[in-house]
């Protein structure tokens, strides 16, 4: 399906489309205002001031004793933003910008510690080159494919992608996050481009065995887990930044509604549709009438009540492109209009209109347990809360253009 196809396929209601463009007007004036402040540094999350806090883009990930640091996974997100306000804006300076960034960000393609690559690149130097043909961003997006494919832990009962840590250690060799479904994006891109069926064939594994090794019975997942590499088996599942071991950890369900509506897109398997639709319907039911979840729920106390705008824009971008490839016309109807629905809400409830705050979001929530970035806006959040206004105004243009998944390629 063509861009002008896809655009004519998926007509807004002027109210929401106008909504979406003075949202989008915004966000450039914002990106505009912030992006001569940060010198080489990057935002990740505000501060109670409402300012952004810095990193560099060098930080990796790694262990410091027995402490794990995920380093500066946030990055490429601000390229992503960049990007998008040029296509929405047509003015060369964001893509001055945006290149000049992404010589910072370009040196964590050889990162061999982190399946954060996935994130870092596939925000960044995938759109760079769809949007410009600049075969200088797709080289160091197939340099970080790369690094992420070199994750494949094979077992008998499996293979999976290690999410944390060099692969010579036992402890980043043994577990894999749920975050890790959203990083698979770049190992289909880099399928794509390069005509090389190994990335697709690693991140079609790592599905596979993340529906066995981190989906409890209800549909709700695990936000880590480690396996028996001798077995495959999982021997534990955990978390890092839910409120428990076996609570639902709101963002971690977004991570897995993302992955599977990408992985249904890309290998077009009916396994990855009952997936994404079933994990779905798992999030829809815990948020009820809410938009924004809680960040764990299962949180309890004046815990529960700390949101995460961050998760809604993850599930609204997914629940977007569900809208476009679902095999079925009136369920690509039903799940884009919950999609649209969603970031129309976040349009006109949480997107942060006030100088002060710098961010895009208000109310998302990085780590509770790790008292960082509770009540602020996010670098993620923000970005897919721009990648899914993308996808609803401006199809085809940001990242390549999606179509329906026929019902005889889904089997």
């Amino acid at each position: 399906m063509n861009q002008e196809a896809a655009a004519a396929g998926q007509a807004l209601p002027n109210d929401m489309r106008e909504l979406f463009d003075r949202t989008l007007d915004r966000v450039a004036q914002k990106v505009a205002e912030d992006e001569p402040r940060l010198g080489v540094e990057f935002p990740y999350v505000t501060l109670p001031d409402g300012s952004w806090d810095l990193l560099p883009a060098s930080v990796s990930a790694g262990y410091t004793g027995e402490a794990w640091s995920h380093g500066n996974w946030f990055c490429g997100f601000w390229v992503g933003l960049l990007l998008a306000s040029h296509l929405h804006t047509g003015d060369p300076r964001y893509m001055t910008w945006a290149r000049e960034r992404m010589r910072l960000v370009a040196q964590r393609a050889d990162d061999g510690n982190t399946h954060d690559i996935g994130f870092i690149f596939e925000s960044s130097a995938v759109p760079g080159f769809h949007i410009t043909g600049d075969d200088w961003y797709a080289q160091i997006a197939l340099r970080a494919a790369d690094r992420l494919r070199a994750r494949l832990v094979t077992t008998p009962g499996g293979a999976y992608l290690a999410s944390w840590g060099p692969m010579d250690d036992p402890r980043g060799r043994r577990s894999s996050a749920i975050d890790t479904m959203a990083n698979l994006p770049l190992l289909y891109w880099a399928a794509n481009h390069s005509g090389d069926g190994s990335y697709r064939m690693a991140a079609d594994a790592h599905a596979a065995m993340t529906a066995k090794g981190f989906l409890r019975p209800n549909w709700s997942t695990y936000h880590a887990v480690e396996y028996d590499e001798a077995t495959g088996r999982r021997t534990r599942g955990f978390t890092f930044q839910g409120a428990g071991d076996e609570s639902d950890w709101a963002r971690g369900q977004g991570w897995a509604i993302y992955g599977y509506v990408e992985s249904l897109r890309e290998t077009r398997k009916a396994r990855y549709l009952d997936l994404a639709e079933k994990t779905a319907n798992y999030y829809l039911e815990r948020l009820g009438d809410r938009l924004v979840p809680p960040w764990d729920f299962d949180a309890e106390g004046a815990d529960a009540e700390i949101k995460d705008t961050a998760t809604t824009a993850i599930v609204a971008s997914a629940l977007i492109e569900l809208g476009t490839i679902h095999p079925d016309r009136a369920a690509r109807a039903a799940w884009r209009a919950r999609g649209l629905d969603m970031l129309a809400g976040l349009c006109r409830e949480e997107f942060a209109d006030d100088p002060a705050h710098r961010g895009l979001l208000r109310n998302s929530c990085y780590s509770r347990p790790h008292k960082q970035g509770v009540v602020s806006a996010t670098m993620f959040g923000d970005y897919f809360f721009v990648e899914a206004l993308c996808r609803a105004v401006m199809p085809g243009r940001f990242l390549p253009a999606s179509s329906p998944v026929t019902p005889a390629a889904s089997v």
